[in-house]
């Protein structure tokens, strides 16, 4: 998928699509994935197995996250280049949310 495409589905993006793109930057399977997200929200965000392996699908389909290896019938994955850019782009706008709402905290 090219950044362009890429940019039109994904941005804005959920939260929760966020957070494991996030998690992504390192390698991790799909229950590894659940743990970041508790541990990095504090406890806020608790993803489900189904949430997380459909959204797994969507973005390794897409092209944001590809596969590394398998263990213990794991798949492992990585975010990829255009997962990268995709991330960044939508740090960036939730950076301008956030200061442009700097009074209101």
């Amino acid at each position: 998928m090219y950044l362009e495409k890429a940019e039109k589905r994904y941005i804005p993006m959920s939260e929760t699509m966020f957070y494991i793109l996030l998690s992504l930057r390192q390698e991790r399977h799909g229950y590894g994935i659940m743990q970041h997200v508790k541990e990095i929200s504090g406890g806020r965000i608790s993803l489900g197995a189904g949430t997380v392996y459909s959204s797994l699908g969507k973005l390794e389909g897409d092209g944001l996250i590809y596969p590394v290896r398998e263990e213990n019938r794991r798949k492992v994955y990585l975010i990829s280049e255009l997962g990268e850019a995709i991330l960044r782009k939508e740090a960036r706008r939730i950076a301008e949310l956030y200061r442009n709402t700097e009074g209101l905290l």
